[in-house]
């Protein structure tokens, strides 16, 4: 299938199904199959009334002849606002989050049909697939009332190896007492921050830089193809452009000794600091929640509340055969967390950003451009 838009692959999907021609995106050639001859384009048109399940169209259908024997309208459906639970595997693709998902959520209106899930997934690649649905209030909208998202990052330990270590060591196996660490710092970050120093988007006194996190904290470590891996996982109402990737970024520079503890403090304060950035590869959006409308609509008998308990087995399926090992294999291949360690001694911890520009020092991440990453808005 190649790499096309995520969002392209999924509309593609929903217009083969249907039988008639999938919606046009920008940038992209038509799809195969949207000429139809004439003779076609009416019983097209009545199959789709009927019952396909297609996105929201801008055209109007062509009107109906009156006095002929076709004279009597197609039985309208209506259409019901829903959600759906997706996954997919990042790599090589762009649009959405930007990164891995295991339980993204979009709203939308649609025709419902029987096995529609089966229906899409039928024609969409094995590493995006489509896991539940669920009928919700008409005005609801899966970015508005999002009360939080939980991330994780997962990454080689070696990258909490001591720096007099080798920068690729895969017989490194993460201590207790550094995991210990690691959670200590990661607990730090739990609260109100201005975390303006994680984002190259705001300013030190802008209100949008301060943002809520719930918990941030790394799981147990396990081996994967002889290279140990540990999952970092954060819940906030929001996250900025870099800003996990950067909070991670930090905790392992502290970690392996390149950076003190009090750093940290100080990235909250309004001067400029020198934080790095962390590799892209391991970023999931793992659960996006919906607490406030679960209380008010969640129990009223008409609507079930956005939890995706039943659907946490694919959940973790997906995980296991499309993200976790596009992770793995694409560390080995590419060794971008290798690179990036090599690059921390080139920043300079104890003096601002500002400062250490005008020393002549290369800083990598505080000050570059923002190209989007998943974390974001």
């Amino acid at each position: 299938m190649g790499y096309p838009r995520l969002w392209a692959a999924l509309l593609r999907a929903w217009g083969r199904w249907t039988a008639c021609p999938g919606p046009r995106v920008p940038g992209l050639p038509p799809m195969a199959g949207n000429k139809v001859p004439p003779a076609l384009a009416s019983h097209q048109q009545d199959r789709k009334v009927r019952g396909g399940w297609v996105w929201e169209e801008t055209q109007h259908p062509p009107k109906r002849v009156k006095g002929g024997e076709d004279e009597e309208a197609p039985r309208k459906l209506p259409k019901r606002k829903i959600v759906l639970l997706i996954a997919y595997s990042g790599k090589g693709y762009h649009g959405m989050q930007g990164v891995s998902a295991a339980g993204q959520v979009v709203s939308l209106k649609v025709w419902l049909i029987d096995d529609i899930l089966d229906k899409i997934n039928s024609h969409l690649p094995s590493n995006i697939r489509i896991l539940g649905l669920k009928r919700v209030t008409g005005g609801f909208n899966s970015k508005n009332k999002c009360d939080a998202r939980t991330y994780c990052y997962m990454l080689p330990t070696f990258a909490f190896a001591h720096k007099d270590r080798d920068v690729q060591d895969e017989s490194y196996r993460l201590s207790a007492e550094t995991l210990q660490q690691v959670n200590r710092l990661l607990a730090c970050y739990k609260g109100t921050h201005n975390f303006h120093n994680f984002t190259s988007q705001k300013g030190p006194r802008e209100p949008s830089a301060r943002r809520y996190i719930l918990e941030m904290y790394c799981e147990e470590p396990f081996v994967r193809e002889g290279l140990e891996f540990a999952v970092i996982k954060v819940k906030g109402q929001s996250f900025m452009m870099h800003q996990i990737r950067k909070m991670v970024g930090l905790v392992v520079a502290i970690v392996k000794g390149y950076a003190p503890e009090s750093v940290l403090e100080r990235s909250w304060g309004e001067e400029k600091v020198d934080v790095p950035k962390a590799p892209g590869l391991g970023l999931v959006l793992e659960r996006v929640h919906f607490e406030k409308y679960n209380q008010r609509f969640g129990g009223d008998g008409l609507h079930e509340p956005l939890d995706w308990a039943q659907e946490e087995g694919k959940v973790a399926a997906f995980k296991e055969q499309h993200i976790y090992p596009t992770i793995v294999s694409t560390e080995r291949d590419e060794r971008s967390m290798a690179q990036w360690l090599s690059t921390l001694p080139i920043h300079n911890f104890s003096a601002t950003a500002l400062g250490a520009a005008g020393t002549g020092a290369k800083v990598p991440s505080s000050l570059e451009g923002s190209e989007g990453d998943g974390d974001s808005d």
